[in-house]
């Protein structure tokens, strides 16, 4: 089930212009790009299945990359509804239906909060429409099911509701009273991380860096338009070269014994001795 969704989204986003590159055995599946958005998805037959330690590298590597980190699954537990965002650890998590229906702008507008299904209201917008539509603040509330203090306090407050009272405001004033979703817009805060020499150098030289243990690269860092990913040792991970391309991404192998051909790499004590960070720059763009 897991392949038959990851295939069905990778042709999906094909035709809809983004380039796509799946990995395996990664804490993202598809990474893909098209000119003004990055998406690292993973895909699950349950999004319960995924630990934390996968959502938070996922996290660490879209802050980096400025990317959207998203999971895809038929349940959780449950089935997911189409149209219906649901949280795994604060990830956004939906089906494939509510992502392509995402793609194309239309963002759902019913969440699943510990509260159940919800939904917010866009205050503005349902005063215009009762008004509009010749509704009292007295008819509404009757009809809603709720005081008339409470129509003013949505009418005021963009108040969140559970959906057996969004379901009569939908039926009375259409979808364009509730406030859609963009799937697209959460912003990430860069994480560093510095347990071995590798990522204090970068810091030291001035990056943003993290190292990670289910990427297709073992660190990643990042200085203002400079994004470098990093393999360390011998074993090369055969993505790798086709992921830095992907994002315009420069590579550095630090390798052990075997000094792979026609990539930038160096041993780890050429690196320690890199001073400043143009310098290591410049070494990289002459591969």
């Amino acid at each position: 089930m897991k392949s038959n969704i990851l295939d069905q989204t990778a042709v999906f986003l094909l035709k809809e212009n983004f380039t796509v590159k799946t990995l395996a055995r990664n804490c993202f599946d598809l990474l893909a790009r098209n000119s003004d958005r990055i998406l690292l998805i993973k895909f699950l037959e349950d999004a319960n299945s995924i630990s934390r330690e996968y959502v938070y590298e996922m996290d660490v590597v879209a802050s980096y990359l400025n990317a959207t980190p998203l999971i895809l699954a038929e349940k959780a537990g449950n089935k997911l509804e189409e149209n219906v965002l649901y949280t795994r650890f604060n990830m956004y998590t939906l089906n494939f239906r509510t992502f392509s229906n995402s793609i194309k702008n239309q963002f759902p507008f019913i969440k699943r909060t510990q509260a159940g299904l919800t939904a917010s209201i866009n205050g503005n917008i349902l005063r215009e429409k009762r008004e509009e539509l010749g509704f009292s603040l007295n008819s509404l509330s009757k009809r809603v099911g709720v005081t008339k203090r409470m129509i003013t306090k949505y009418e005021h407050e963009d108040s969140e509701i559970t959906i057996s009272k969004a379901m009569k405001i939908y039926d009375l004033f259409g979808q364009n009273v509730f406030k859609e979703i963009n799937i697209f817009s959460n912003s990430l805060e860069i994480a560093s991380s510095s347990n071995s020499d590798y990522s204090k150098k970068y810091q030291e030289l001035g990056f943003n860096a993290a190292e990670t243990k289910k990427s297709p690269f073992d660190i990643i860092a990042k200085k203002g338009d400079e994004l470098i990913l990093t393999e360390i040792g011998d074993k090369r991970n055969r993505d790798f070269s086709s992921l830095t391309k992907l994002l315009d991404a420069d590579n550095l192998v630090i390798f052990d014994k075997k000094k792979p051909k026609n990539i930038p790499a160096i041993k780890k004590q050429e690196f320690l001795e890199f001073e400043k960070a143009n310098e290591l720059i410049k070494f990289l763009k002459e591969f």
